[in-house]
């Protein structure tokens, strides 16, 4: 094994101990699940960017964009930055408000039980895809770092188990420190290679010239139903499906004020969208640049060609950087998105079956667990599926834009949105979604809108119509205004005036 992988595996293990260290950080489930609620501004940037930048921005994008153009990544990178900027405007400043645990703690709130443990489910499964495409692209990397020395399978096994190990005892602090060196490495590492590849090239202008004359920068869908509805469906799914998620909310709930939870949320995503421009950069440079190494991968296994062009054609510095960059957006995400489904499994599922008198100690030892549980299953996934790091990614946000999405926006928006409400439009949402897709070959909907639709209108009719279902008290101006709250959540920070459960006397209403 040559240099680069020596550098690899130093770079890994430092790392790792730098997640190891977060984790004396962690004390409480509190800690472990949103950091203490004490992120600043600059540490909650590099969270909402780094956990978004990954496997997929690196090598599916780019090798997406090389076969369809701007027009196939649509849904990432254009649907998932704008995913992070709706939230920081629109759903930061109330989710931080009601100082929860988890994005299942609203569903539970605001339309009961049975919705936070749908809605629950949804999210979990979702992250399926989402977090076997790190796991696939781990095993990828140190097969190439290795020159086959080391094989796809046991490199995802290695690199799962090692992220696995500073998630597991530093939860969210040992995510965000990490996540923010990684960003750094990510910048400078990508800014470099650019660089490099540029002069390689011709120039910048040279190769988005070439580029735009082969028709790279065409958005548009053509002028046919079809297409267009597949062009929207594509952008929707990661830019409303991604939004009902628990990694974006472990972010805005672990800033340390509410200010902090909505600008870094934009700002992590408006930087992610600038910087995903330069892997396709780097990618398309390789057509003018090696473009029989282009056309022998292209049809194969198009993930591998700006690796591949960069191992044969880059010095070993710029290897060294690139495959850091490469690493630290993996581990970034991958640690990220083991947290977020573990962390909401345990809290909105396991947890109310534990029983009552579960203590927070033993609590933080379940969220340790089901995240080692959840590392297992998602390797498992990964080590089996067919699907492309960038179809992993897209396909994983179908479920919660399904059933998850709408009952969020009416749930925080629309002050008439029930409980029956809810439930019926999770119901048309997922049973519509599932149809399409076993039976709905030749329609020309594409199932996940088809299921969007069918979800908001379920909403609305659920909700408007005579209430079959138990009525619930009306808790929507409570609940966004930060009135009703999670114990975990604002335990220990009275002090700060961060989390204070307002009581009133009866007959007064909160000001708006």
């Amino acid at each position: 094994m040559g240099t680069l992988f020596w550098f690899v595996i130093i770079y890994w293990i430092i790392s790792v101990a730098i997640g190891l260290y977060a984790a004396t950080r962690v004390h409480n489930t509190k800690d472990f699940a949103i950091a203490g609620r004490h992120l600043p501004y600059y540490m909650v940037t590099a969270t909402v960017f780094a956990t978004w930048f990954g496997s997929e921005t690196v090598l599916g994008i780019p090798a997406t964009f090389l076969k369809e153009g701007l027009g196939g990544v649509v849904a990432d990178p254009f649907g998932a930055s704008m995913c992070l900027i709706l939230v920081g405007l629109f759903f930061a400043a109330p989710l931080y408000r009601m100082n929860l645990l988890t994005i299942g703690d609203f569903y539970k709130k605001r339309f009961g039980r049975l919705t936070e443990v749908i809605t629950t489910m949804a999210i979990v499964i979702s992250y399926l895809g989402w977090v076997g495409a790190q796991i696939t692209a781990l095993g990828l990397v140190f097969n190439v770092v290795s020159n086959g020395e080391i094989s796809k399978l046991s490199g995802m096994i290695i690199g799962s188990s090692t992220i696995l190990v500073y998630t597991f005892f530093g939860g969210m602090w040992a995510v965000a420190i990490t996540d923010f060196l990684q960003m750094i490495i990510i910048v400078i590492g990508m800014l470099y290679i650019g660089g490099n590849v540029a002069d390689m090239a011709g120039g910048v202008g040279n190769v988005i010239s070439h580029a735009a004359a082969a028709g790279k920068f065409e958005f548009l869908p053509s002028a046919n139903p079809t297409a267009i509805l597949a062009f929207i469906a594509a952008w929707v799914t990661m830019m409303f499906g991604s939004i009902p998620q628990q990694d974006v909310f472990q972010r805005v709930t672990s800033s340390r004020t509410e200010k902090i939870a909505i600008w870094a949320t934009v700002l992590g995503g408006s930087l992610y969208f600038l910087f995903a421009f330069v892997p396709m950069f780097l990618a398309y440079s390789a057509t003018l640049i090696d473009k029989e190494l282009v056309e022998r991968l292209i049809e194969t296994d198009p993930q591998l060609i700006l690796p591949t062009l960069v191992l044969e054609h880059a010095p070993l510095f710029a290897q060294v950087m690139f495959f850091g960059a490469l690493l630290s957006a993996i581990k970034s995400c991958a640690s990220a998105t083991l947290l977020a489904p573990s962390v909401t499994f345990t809290e909105n599922i396991l947890k109310p079956m534990l029983g009552s008198r579960l203590s927070d100690r033993r609590l933080l030892l379940w969220m340790r667990m089901v995240t080692l549980c959840f590392t297992v299953l998602v390797t498992i996934y990964a080590i089996n599926s067919t699907a492309s790091i960038f179809e992993m990614v897209e396909n994983a946000y179908q479920v919660t834009l399904v059933t998850a999405f709408v009952p969020l926006v009416c749930g925080l928006f629309w002050r008439r949105a029930t409980r029956q409400g809810a439930l019926m439009s999770m119901f048309l949402g997922l049973t519509t979604w599932i149809t399409l897709l076993l039976f709905g070959q030749e329609v020309i909907v594409p199932a996940q809108l088809a299921g969007l639709v069918a979800s908001a209108s379920g909403m609305i009719v659920g909700s408007l119509m005579p209430q079959f279902l138990h009525h619930e008290p009306h808790i929507h101006d409570q609940l966004r205004h930060g009135h009703l709250a999670h114990p975990s959540a604002t335990a220990g920070l009275a002090h700060e005036g961060i989390g204070h459960v307002h009581h009133h006397p009866p007959g007064h209403t909160p000001n708006a």
